[in-house]
């Protein structure tokens, strides 16, 4: 598993604390509108309004640069990032109530041609997606979506992207059957790109659907079919603990966040003990379990 993959579905799966599927901060626009709020409080009636002034005008600055070499050269990939970068930087300045759909059609402009330029680096396209979604255009989102899975049927953040779609239109069981489909065709597509899909990824992500729908029984069903897929990984054993907690199931969730945290590189490790309610151990702490003296979750008692 890649740090990138794992980062995503921990994030996935630590949101059902609060049983809100609603998406990831994966990519700046989706930082920028959740940042934005407290950007605003921090700059306001401060002395750091000046500075903020300052860091706007130099920001639109730059994009005039950007816009100016891009007059010459449309398809100058270098200015294009830059001025993606400045504008996506403009929206985090700006309070929650301020951003219009006219800024976001500014990053709309060069995602577009970003994504074209680079099929192959598929965060231009859901980057893109989510623009439109901002905006209101869910066809425009779901076909751009579409497109990536087209090629990249695995691309996780694709996958995330049009599930969340398909649940905000209260669509789960479209959701439900992209995830469905996509695992039946995992095997074909991981012989022919080993390691394309990622199966157990997936499954989280299915069995995350289904808690949001609150149909418990089968998201703990996809979730052990997980872990008896690949029983060193923390990801499903991390999503069936926070389910079980979010039922109140506390004693049968806590072995298994134990196993989570044991089997969990470093760097997770703090995050799954904040979502089991435990305090952060210090670095003089008891050394954490090894995965193979840890009980299997496998065996773990379903409801």
């Amino acid at each position: 598993m890649s740090q990138p993959r794992n980062r995503w579905i921990v994030q996935v799966v630590l949101g059902l604390a609060v049983l809100a599927f609603i998406g990831v901060s994966i990519l700046p626009i989706i930082t920028a509108f959740n940042d934005s709020e407290s950007v605003a409080q921090n700059t306001t009636s401060t002395p750091s309004s000046s500075s903020s002034s300052d860091q706007k005008s130099k920001l639109a600055d730059q994009v005039r640069g950007y816009e100016l070499v891009l007059q010459r050269e449309p398809e100058n990939q270098t200015a294009l990032k830059g001025l993606l970068e400045a504008r996506l930087q403009l929206l985090s300045q700006q309070g929650r109530g301020e951003v219009k759909p006219a800024d976001i059609q500014a990053v709309i402009e060069p995602l577009e041609k970003l994504a074209k330029l680079n099929p192959q680096q598929t965060e231009y396209g859901v980057l893109l997606a989510q623009a439109k979604q901002q905006i209101g255009d869910k066809e425009g989102a779901a076909q751009t979506y579409r497109s990536i899975l087209a090629t990249k049927p695995g691309d996780l953040k694709a996958l995330q992207g049009m599930v969340n779609l398909q649940l905000s239109e209260k669509r789960p069981e479209a959701a439900i059957g992209l995830l469905q489909d996509t695992l039946s065709a995992s095997t074909q597509a991981n012989t022919i790109q080993p390691g394309s899909v990622d199966v157990v990824a997936v499954q989280v992500l299915l069995g995350s659907v289904y808690a949001f729908q609150k149909n418990d029984t089968q998201a703990i069903s996809v979730y052990d079919q997980a872990i008896q897929k690949d029983a060193k990984d923390f990801r499903p054993v991390l999503a069936k603990a926070m389910l079980l907690k979010e039922q109140g199931k506390v004693d049968e969730a806590k072995p298994l966040f134990a196993s989570a945290t044991a089997l969990a590189p470093a760097e997770y490790k703090d995050e799954i003990n904040k979502a089991a309610g435990l305090p952060t151990p210090s670095p003089a702490a008891s050394p954490t379990s090894s995965p193979e003296t840890t009980p299997s979750p496998a065996t773990t008692s379903s409801p």
